[in-house]
């Protein structure tokens, strides 16, 4: 059977730009049997995420460089290589199973799903999946009711410290994209009583506004962001999901209240610099963080596994009660992969990035 795949044909270097010409598409042939203990499956929806690029710390494949470049930083995740077919977040249905737990019409996803139109794999590395949890909707699986959401929602309540009732305010950098768009709604559900988004256009703030439930939004490309954010934020800032890192935050975090708690999402500003992560803070900025006790530490979802199963039914539960909502910037086809990842790192997307591979009727 001829498939396709796509794989990294060039690196953009440690402090360069991805591109859609970073990837190509190209056949192969797939064997005609499968082995004991192997499914074949058919892609039916892919993720491009910051860590391609340049791991966020709450992810659970985080880099310190970048799967993109040979030096990823950490000896628990393997970069691309060249000419060799690309991986991420992954959902599909299986079309064959010699899998002891596995059959035929299984819905199941990974974590490193190869960029293929079908493609035979070991099943002990898939999860099993249920399409009720997201009413059929199985893109969620790799969004909102899926790692994002689990990100989202353990990063707020390990480091958020919410207390109902108690009239925290939340700031939410890259507030329109997979993660952010999430993160500002559980702020809200676990007692916020005020949350502001930080994003860079208008048709984003006007999203998050309008659409889900944010209580401001500023677009930092319009005006000075720090007026805005005061006016926004007269109370101050008790709680800053931060995902972009860079002036915005160094922004933010001058601004906020004594006590008060960053959750470390992501730093997608300097995701294109060979700088450590988290990347430093500027000396005044240090400062502040300092004087005013202020959290921000390293989040790894990884260290709340026993928490995942959980979450996955509180992310679902919210969503089915429409108290979560899901956007989604889907872009069909793979041979569009490194255009939609490109896209991605530019904020092209509102919500999560995905991109469909297939249909299938449920």
């Amino acid at each position: 059977m001829i498939v396709q795949r796509v794989v990294l044909n060039s690196r953009p270097g440690k402090n360069g730009n991805p591109v859609a010409d970073n990837f190509r598409i190209e056949e192969i042939n797939l064997p005609d049997n499968i082995n004991e203990g192997q499914v074949q499956v058919r892609t039916l929806y892919l993720s491009v995420d910051p860590y391609m690029y340049r791991g966020s710390n709450s992810r659970p494949y985080l880099c310190k460089r970048c799967k993109m470049n040979e030096d990823t930083g950490t000896d628990y995740i393997a970069p691309w290589q060249l000419s060799q077919v690309a991986d991420g977040g992954g959902i599909g249905v299986i079309e064959e199973s010699k899998h002891a737990h596995l059959t035929k019409g299984d819905f199941v996803t990974s974590f490193y799903w190869p960029w293929q139109t079908r493609a035979i794999l070991d099943g002990n590395n898939l999860e099993k999946v249920d399409p009720k949890l997201v009413d059929g909707h199985l893109s969620y699986f790799l969004g909102a009711i899926g790692m994002p959401g689990l990100t989202s929602l353990i990063g707020i309540q390990e480091k958020g410290h919410i207390i109902a009732g108690s009239n925290q305010t939340m700031v939410v950098s890259g507030a329109a994209g997979a993660c952010g768009s999430l993160a500002g709604q559980i702020g809200h559900l676990l007692g916020c009583s005020r949350v502001v988004g930080i994003c860079g256009t208008h048709e984003k703030c006007l999203f998050l506004t309008s659409e889900l439930g944010f209580d401001g939004a500023i677009n930092y490309k319009k005006g000075n962001v720090a007026e805005q954010l005061q006016e926004s934020c007269p109370a101050g800032v008790d709680v800053y999901f931060d995902n972009v890192g860079g002036d915005i935050s160094d922004t933010v975090i001058s601004q906020m209240n004594q006590n008060s708690h960053i959750i470390l999402c992501g730093q997608i500003s300097q995701y294109n610099k060979d700088v450590p992560y988290p990347p430093p803070l500027l000396p005044t900025v240090e400062a502040i963080q300092k004087e005013r006790n202020i959290t921000r530490e390293r989040f790894l979802v990884l260290n709340y596994k026993d928490k995942f199963e959980p979450g996955i039914l509180q992310l679902s539960q919210w969503f089915k009660e429409g108290k979560l909502k899901v956007k989604e910037t889907v872009t069909n086809g793979l041979e569009n992969m490194g255009a939609a990842f490109q896209s991605m790192m530019t904020g092209g997307n509102i919500g999560k990035q995905i991109v469909r591979i297939s249909e299938i009727s449920l």
